[in-house]
Formats: structure tokens, C-alpha cells, sequence
């Protein structure tokens, strides 16, 4: 038996479906990354995804089966890889017209990603489809059930490769364009493999004319510049698309194509997005600011957040726990990132770090949500009770959350102020827009069962030195935050995608302040106190 194992080689037919399954699913993984950054990764994009995969290949499957008894032939495998690989070669060319065209198709927005995803990778996954049948056909195996176990067999073992290779390896190591360069230079080499040893005329000249495509695109695929900028930096890492793009003065963290960090080249000093300058609100919260000594930040980013509370309070010592070494690395070569003994960054998740922990913080700002993705474990009353655990007796947790501030879009952010507010004392609301967009809101959550006026605030914010003028940001307090109706979210029950889901598709709303103004605060658009 095991010599027989040994002496096994696979057939023409057994290596087409082998391949086959490697690439359709490694495209499957793909996709994720290609249509994520135009409409985000909510469940309705995965499932989305799912979905044109499974009724592309069941299609092709169907197809392939009615055509395989007068068509099946190694020249009809070949011809399909031709076909799948010539695809896959404008799926690097003309992915981004393709998104931004499909983005304009009226749809609701929780199927605004299925065009795209149909017209990217339903052809490639459907010409796939025709493989197994047509292998099947095509197998030595004298039993129907045998050859079709036999091909299911070997086509499942190929796509646990190309799943477990793209997600590990492929996606961590290269560009979207150079997976995709990959798997079309697989498909095209298992077609001239297939030729041989006759190398028809023909199929080799296409062969060539294929392979010269694939590097054509991927050659002219990225000119170094988006529509958002000029792009410094782009990777692909285990979690998310990073790009780091510059236009004008300003440098910009974008995380699966929506903005995050961002940083004035020209004036350093300056909060570019209004919100980060709200992570100083603790400062007026608390009873005596100069008790501030220890500061902790879930979610790293670009750390504009982390690197200001270290510029404006020498005292104070920041942690910044953040989950993607590789946006760590970028903040270090792009945003001035400077690791010392009152700036360390830990790589991790920030829940699991806090129950390793046994320090006592402060400040814990969590900036770990984004508008479509957000990791439910950090939303739950088990983690804030955890949060409030390790914060001290004058402790104040800020979080980020991304939202509208009313109306059928403002679910989770209502459902996130009443989770707070049954962990802590009292909890409140700072938008940063006056319009009813999604947009930034801080959440700010004390340990104090006195609550703080809006005009205690201004006064604190007027008589305190603590470096930056927060005068907008507490003309922007929200006062009492209606939650009827909105659940508090626990780890056995935390409905967050349903909560997101009607933000699927809004407009994101980031203010940002004005270069050179002296406020740090944005003054694009003045809260309603300002104006009175």
C-alpha cells in the first residue's frame, strides 16, 4: 500500500480540479479584502460574498454537468483556466472602476456590495465550476460514485489549501495585485501542464499571450497615487488593508479605505481630526487633573491619541494596546511614533490584555470601533465592568463610538450609553458634529455619582491649564441620552451587526479642525452653545 501511495501521480483531470480548488477559494478569501474597503466588512458584505461564490460555482457545477458527457476534454480544462486567468487579469486592472461604478447602482444598502462582487468574481468562480464535472467525466474510475468522491476529495483538499494559504500567507505577505498575479500565473501554469507533452500551437500561443496580460496588469495596477492622495505606504495584513496617503500637509492612516488617523506634516501640534483632541475630556471630568499619572488606549492606530496625552501632561504614562503589529509598525515610520518609558505599545487584543493586568489607570480611552465593524467582546457590561475594575477611584473611560446621534442610524450608540450607564455612575454624551450624521460621539464615564453640568465643564475648561481648549468639544454635551427600547449588550447577547446595520451605507461625518487655528477643536461647524 505504501508503495503504491509512493508511486501515485495525479492525472491531467485530478490536478485541474486539485487547482481549481485552490484558486476559487483563495479568491473567496480574497474578495473579502477587494470589496471590504469600498463597502465595508459588515456580515452583510461576507455573507454577500458567500453567497455569488456558492451560486457562482453551483451554476458552473450544473453547466459543467449537462455539457461534461459530449464536451469534457483536457482541451475544454485548458481553455477554462485560460478564461478563469484572462478574468483575473482585469480583476487587477479595473477592480477600482469596477467597485466605484457598482457603488453607484440604487440599492439598499445592506445588498449595495452584491453588483460588485457578481461582476468581480462571478465569471472566474463560475468558469471554475465547469472543472469538476468535467473531470469527473474524464476519470479513469469505472464507478460513477467513485469518480465523483474522488474529485469532491480532491477539489476540497485543494480549496482547504488555498483558504488556509491565502488567509496565513498570501494576504499577509503580498498586495491584493499580487495574490491576484498568483493565482492567474497558477492558472495559466496548470493550462500549459495540461498541454503537455503535445504543446498544440495553438493553446501555448495563448498560453503566452495570458501570462503577458497578468504582468501587464499587475505592472500598471497601482501608480502610487488614490483618489484620497498620494499613497505612502500600502499593505495587507493579517486583520486589514492599510494604506498611509498624503495630500497636501496632511498624512492619513486609512484602515479597509476609511480614514483613522491622521497627522499635519507642517504643524505636528495640531488635532487634524476633531474628535482625537475629545480623548482630553478626563482632564475636566476629574476632581484634580495633576492626579492624571497613568493612561491606557485600546486601539492604536495612527497613536495621534496616545502621543498627545504624552506632549501635553509630562507626568503622565501611556500603554497602547493595539492588535495589528503591522499599524503599529506604520505609526512608528510615518506618524513619529517613539516608543520610551511613558509610551509603550503592547500588541494584543485589549479585552485579554486588561485581564492579564493588574494595573490601575486613570484613563482608559477605547478607539477600537469602526463604523461597520466592531468587536462586540469590547461593547459588553462584562467588559466594561472589567474596564472599571482597573481604573481608579477617580477613573474615567472614554469610548469612541461611531454613530448618529439620532434617529433609526443612532441604535448602537444608544444601546452602548445604556451599557455603560449600568456599569457606571454616570456617563456622558459628546458629538462632534451639529449635523444627524454618523459621526464620532465620546462616550465619558466616571466613577463620580455627583454629575457634572455642561456650564462646570466650560468653567473647569476655562480655569484649568491642561493644554488644550476644550471649549467646543463641551459645547457639544449632549445632556441626558434617550435609551428606550435599547438593549444593554452582554457577552451572551450582543446583537452589535444588527445594531451597525443601520448605518450600513450612510455618511461618515469626520470633523476636522482648522490648520493653524489656535483652538484644537473643530470650528468647522460651532456647537449650538457656541452659537447662542
Amino acid at each position: 500500500m505504501d508503495a503504491g501511495l509512493r508511486s501515485y501521480r495525479f492525472s491531467k483531470a485530478e490536478l485541474a480540479v486539485f487547482v481549481s480548488g485552490i484558486v476559487s477559494m483563495g479568491l473567496e478569501i480574497l474578495a473579502v479584502r477587494v470589496v471590504a474597503p469600498q463597502f465595508g466588512s459588515h456580515i452583510y458584505t461576507i455573507g454577500g460574498i458567500l453567497t455569488v461564490f456558492l451560486a457562482a460555482l453551483s451554476l458552473g457545477y450544473w453547466r459543467g454537468g449537462k455539457r461534461a458527457a459530449a464536451h469534457a476534454s483536457t482541451d475544454r480544462l485548458v481553455w477554462l483556466f485560460l478564461l478563469t486567468a484572462v478574468y483575473v487579469a482585469v480583476l487587477i486592472f479595473a477592480r477600482d472602476l469596477l467597485l466605484v461604478a457598482t457603488a453607484t447602482i440604487p440599492l439598499p444598502a445592506r445588498y449595495a456590495s452584491l453588483p460588485a462582487v457578481i461582476l468581480l468574481f462571478g465569471p472566474p468562480t463560475y468558469f471554475l465550476g465547469f472543472v469538476s464535472p468535467y473531470a469527473a467525466q474524464l476519470s479513469q474510475k469505472a464507478d460513477v460514485g467513485a469518480a465523483s468522491g474522488h474529485v469532491y476529495a480532491l477539489g476540497t483538499i485543494g480549496s482547504i489549501i488555498g483558504s488556509a494559504g491565502t488567509t496565513f500567507l498570501l494576504i499577509p505577505t503580498l498586495s491584493i495585485d499580487g495574490v491576484s498575479l498568483l493565482f492567474g500565473l497558477l492558472l495559466v501554469s496548470t493550462a500549459l501542464v495540461l498541454t503537455v507533452p503535445s504543446l498544440p500551437r495553438v493553446p501555448v500561443a495563448s498560453i503566452a499571450v495570458v501570462t503577458l496580460l497578468l504582468f501587464a496588469a499587475a505592472g500598471s495596477g497601482s501608480m502610487g497615487y488614490s483618489v484620497h492622495g498620494e499613497v505612502v505606504h500600502q499593505s495587507q495584513t493579517p486583520y486589514q488593508e492599510l494604506e498611509v496617503i498624503d495630500r497636501g500637509s496632511e498624512r492619513t492612516m486609512f484602515l479597509d479605505g476609511t480614514r483613522h488617523s491622521a497627522k499635519d506634516l507642517e504643524d505636528p501640534d495640531r488635532h487634524v481630526f476633531a474628535y482625537t483632541a475629545y480623548f482630553h475630556l478626563p482632564y475636566l471630568t476629574v476632581d484634580d487633573p495633576d492626579e492624571i499619572d497613568r493612561a491606557l488606549f485600546v486601539g492604536g492606530g495612527g497613536y495621534t491619541g496616545p502621543q498627545s496625552f504624552v506632549e501635553r501632561d509630562e507626568n503622565v504614562h501611556v500603554d497602547v494596546v493595539e492588535i495589528d503589529p503591522e499599524v503599529t509598525a506604520a505609526a512608528k515610520e510615518y506618524f513619529g511614533l517613539e516608543e520610551s518609558e511613558r509610551l509603550e505599545a503592547h500588541t494584543g487584543d485589549g479585552r485579554q490584555f486588561l485581564e492579564e493586568s493588574d494595573e490601575t489607570y486613570d484613563v482608559i480611552v477605547l478607539d477600537a470601533y469602526k463604523q461597520d465593524n466592531v468587536p462586540f467582546h469590547l461593547t459588553t457590561r462584562e467588559f466594561m465592568e472589567l474596564a472599571k475594575e482597573r481604573l481608579s477611584d477617580d477613573g474615567v473611560l472614554v469610548a469612541n463610538v461611531i454613530s448618529a446621534p439620532s434617529g433609526p442610524a443612532s441604535e448602537f450608540y444608544r444601546a452602548e450609553y445604556r451599557t455603560m450607564e449600568a456599569v457606571f455612575p454616570q456617563v456622558y454624551s459628546f458629538r462632534t458634529s451639529d449635523t444627524g450624521a454618523v459621526q464620532n460621539i465620546q462616550l465619558v464615564a466616571t466613577k463620580d455619582d455627583e454629575r457634572l453640568s455642561q456650564e462646570t465643564l466650560q468653567e473647569r475648561n476655562a480655569e484649568r491649564e491642561i493644554g488644550i481648549d476644550l471649549e467646543t468639544a463641551v459645547g457639544y454635551y449632549e445632556g441626558d441620552v434617550d435609551t428606550t427600547g435599547a438593549p444593554v449588550l452582554e457577552d451572551d447577547n450582543a446583537p452589535v451587526d444588527s445594531l451597525l446595520d443601520p448605518m450600513v451605507g450612510q455618511r461618515y461625518v469626520i470633523e476636522e479642525t482648522d490648520g493653524g487655528n489656535e483652538s484644537e477643536t473643530a470650528r468647522l461647524a460651532e456647537p449650538p452653545s457656541a452659537r447662542a
